[in-house]
């Protein structure tokens, strides 16, 4: 009895130490673990954006200029303003243009008036008087043909001749000019064809100057918007004088210009998110509707339009936005932040943590978020990664603390 109870008591104090021992070296153990930030990966939804800055693009813009010399009498409008088609701007004085019209439609009653009088009054007098040459020269030619047998026979002596062929010589010639009288008044006529191009010039010097005295009067070509206004009221403008500046109504685009690192993210018909740079605090959807063929050398950056259905009414020409286009998106992605990766460039690992040793990791990535990296291959949900700034080499003991 008392031997047994010798040796449970050796035991005893033999246990003892080496249980102390063990709490010795785990405690040096825990000691010797070196302190990490780290990150879980994560899993859900992700979304890589392309993000760039632009501005509202006026896609073409009407120049109103004059087209006259002339004084400004009023202007209707102001810019900013928004007009209709058709709508009255600008009004020039149309005095001196009105003028111009008044005795070029003068002129041009007064070649039609030619035209009717020649129709109506010159040719029916030349017939007439066709009518009288023919009757004269019939009679003189019976009458010479009279005298011409008397004389052969013996009644009349050859001077009496003479006369009657005079006469009948000048009764021919009147009979010509009657003709050509009546074939000059026909409607081929050169004298119908003379007033009928004076006619002609008459009405074109009418049409020119009441397209001048239209010129007068300024109307929008388009519905739009007015930009800018390049003349004040009582402003003498000579032709080609800029008047006013008019962006159509058409559908609002923005511009932008990306970084070609990014070319390869882009697409027709790409959604994007936008906001107005005086408006922060509103945005409005866009879709990428151009994507220029080639790159600018001197910027580096490839242009890109977007087309917007609804715009807002705050919208202005050449207003700066900011724009978050969704080049992608995965339902259930894994993802770690975008620090914790080395070597991106190349062949991108990750410092992991299990079983509180660090292990390198080699990782097949994915879309590129704000700030997190999706992870294709190599990690699993809830892992822990080393964050920037923790340089511990591999098989490191470790201990965790929770990146905020």
């Amino acid at each position: 009895m008392i031997q047994a109870l010798a040796s449970k008591t050796r035991k005893l104090r033999l246990a003892i130490p080496l249980s102390l021992l063990a709490l010795a070296v785990i405690a040096f153990a825990t000691l010797r673990a070196e302190r990490v930030e780290v990150a879980r990966v994560e899993q859900g939804d992700m979304r890589q954006a392309v993000v760039a800055s632009g501005r509202v693009r006026t896609p073409e813009r009407v120049e109103l200029a004059s087209q006259i010399t002339a004084r400004v009498s009023a202007i209707m409008v102001r810019e900013g303003d928004t007009v209709s088609a058709g709508q009255l701007l600008l009004q020039l004085d149309p005095d001196e243009w009105q003028a111009s019209v008044e005795q070029a439609r003068a002129s041009m009653a007064q070649a039609e008036s030619r035209l009717r009088q020649i129709s109506e009054s010159s040719l029916p007098l030349a017939e007439q008087t066709l009518r009288q040459a023919q009757a004269n020269a019939r009679q003189t030619a019976r009458h010479h043909q009279r005298v011409s047998e008397l004389v052969t026979n013996g009644f009349y002596s050859p001077a009496q001749l003479d006369d009657v062929e005079l006469a009948r010589d000048v009764a021919a010639s009147q009979l010509q000019a009657a003709q050509i009288q009546v074939s000059n008044h026909s409607q081929d006529g050169s004298e119908v064809r003379l007033a009928r191009s004076n006619v002609d010039q008459a009405r074109a010097a009418l049409a020119v100057a009441q397209a001048r005295l239209d010129h007068a009067t300024l109307r929008a070509p388009v519905a739009g918007q007015v930009l800018t206004r390049h003349a004040e009221s009582g402003a003498t403008v000579q032709p080609g004088k800029l008047l006013l500046t008019l962006a159509p109504d058409v559908d609002t685009e923005l511009t932008a210009q990306i970084d070609e690192k990014n070319f390869g993210l882009l697409a027709l018909g790409q959604r994007a998110r936008v906001s107005a740079d005086a408006y922060p605090s509103e945005s409005f959807d866009a879709r990428v509707s151009y994507i220029a063929p080639s790159i600018d050398a001197q910027r580096g950056s490839v242009e890109i339009r977007l087309a917007v259905p609804q715009a807002p009414a705050y919208l202005r020409h050449d207003m700066t936005v900011s724009i978050d286009i969704e080049a992608a998106q995965r339902p259930d992605a894994l993802s770690v932040p975008c620090d914790s990766l080395r070597d991106i460039a190349g062949m991108p690992w990750v410092m992991a943590v299990r079983d509180n040793r660090t292990v390198r990791q080699a990782v097949r990535l994915g879309l590129r978020g704000s700030g997190r990296c999706e992870v294709v291959d190599g990690l699993k949900a809830g892992e822990a990664v080393l964050v920037a700034g923790d340089q511990v080499s591999e098989g490191r003991r470790v201990t965790t603390v929770e990146r905020k």
